[in-house]
């Protein structure tokens, strides 16, 4: 029987600016996910924060685009934006830009990543949930967990892996997509992924003759708030589901992916690049200069649709070496000030508030 995964994300309000969901809010999340076990709606959940983003972990047997499980996180993300309002949370509603409810929160302004799949004998998963980002900030790490030997030995050692891997990628400029497969079309999809802030990857798919091949192994959240709001209100922070082992990456190879604390967009303001630290749920809280960009990741195993975890995979020393390189990194980068290539480039602040700036200094320039 298939199962699915649900992973559905919004900022609602926090506590201190942009630093933290408060537990308040968390709570009533809880309380409204714990009815909806009763009810029959979801089969389990999980209620984490990254930063000052919500995200709701659910499992159910009602498919991807589900409108009752879309309607469910919606009503809640309403709820704990409403007592945000009350209390005076920072940014409260933040992420929810549109009124109507029309069937699912695709366009509404939460981000999503969800997955229907078979369970197998053993099924483990990582969650992984990002804060002061855009969803290219995983294009490296999926790309590495899945198309580069050097970070996942199962490329090389496990004759399953052999075949590779199919990348689905998006522009999300012009609302395409393209299926690549790895490692035949190895260079063609690094052309396109490198340039992240427009091309990201949005599934990963087994070969035939792993899986089902209709069944994703990877996904990851790609909704855009500047295209759906029109103009700058936070940075997307996006959220991706991994299966692993048996014929997939190991959980180890998925985690190594993030041991190189690479440079993504978002920060402060969403207008500078910085590293993304990869971080246990109790560092989950941007301070400084809002940031830096972090990642959680929550590993489950799934047994008939119950989450058995999570194990929080970045509470270990093996990572301060990584942590210790993004502060390096992020003390680096702060000395530019607002200097190119701390603050984004030129095209990527067209999507900020610096326009408006621009714009009011329009009438001053003279021809030379």
């Amino acid at each position: 029987m298939k199962v699915t995964v649900s992973l559905i994300k919004a900022d609602v309000g926090s506590v201190a600016g942009h630093a933290v969901v408060a537990e308040e809010i968390k709570a009533i999340a809880e309380e409204n996910l714990k009815e909806a076990v009763k009810d029959g709606k979801i089969i389990d959940f999980r209620v984490f924060n990254a930063g000052d983003d919500l995200e709701l972990l659910m499992t159910h047997r009602k498919g991807v685009d589900s409108e009752e499980i879309h309607g469910l996180a919606w009503e809640i993300f309403k709820k704990c934006a409403e007592r945000a309002k009350e209390l005076k949370l920072y940014g409260a509603g933040q992420d929810l830009l549109k009124d109507a409810f029309s069937g699912n929160v695709r366009g509404l302004g939460p981000g999503v990543a969800e997955m229907e799949f078979t369970e197998r004998k053993a099924e483990p998963f990582v969650a992984l949930m990002m804060d002061k980002t855009e969803p290219g900030a995983f294009n490296l790490p999926i790309f590495r967990i899945f198309a580069d030997p050097f970070n996942t030995a199962g490329l090389v050692i496990d004759p399953s892996m052999h075949s590779g891997f199919v990348f689905e990628i998006w522009d999300v400029l012009e609302h395409k997509r393209v299926f690549m497969r790895s490692p035949e079309e190895l260079y063609s999809i690094l052309a396109l992924i490198g340039a992240k802030s427009r091309f990201v990857i949005k599934r990963v798919y087994p070969k035939p003759g792993k899986l089902p091949t209709d069944e994703p192994v990877a996904v990851v959240s790609t909704e855009k708030l500047y295209q759906v709001a029109g103009e700058y209100v936070g940075k997307d922070d996006p959220v991706a589901i991994v299966r692993a082992q048996s014929g997939l990456p190991a959980v180890g190879e998925i985690l190594e992916a993030f041991a190189f604390p690479h440079l993504v967009s978002g920060w402060m303001r969403g207008s500078h690049n910085g590293p993304i630290m990869p971080v246990p749920f109790k560092y989950a809280k941007c301070t400084r200069f809002d940031g830096p960009p972090r990642c959680i990741a929550a590993g489950f195993q799934i047994c008939n649709g119950k989450l058995i975890g999570p194990v929080d995979l970045f509470d270990d020393p093996a990572f301060d070496y990584a942590r210790q390189k993004a502060n390096e990194i992020a003390e680096y980068m702060r000395r530019h000030g607002p200097f190119e290539p701390h603050r984004l480039s030129a095209e990527e602040m067209e999507y900020t508030t610096l326009p408006k700036v621009f714009e009011s200094l329009k009438g001053r320039f003279e021809r030379i």
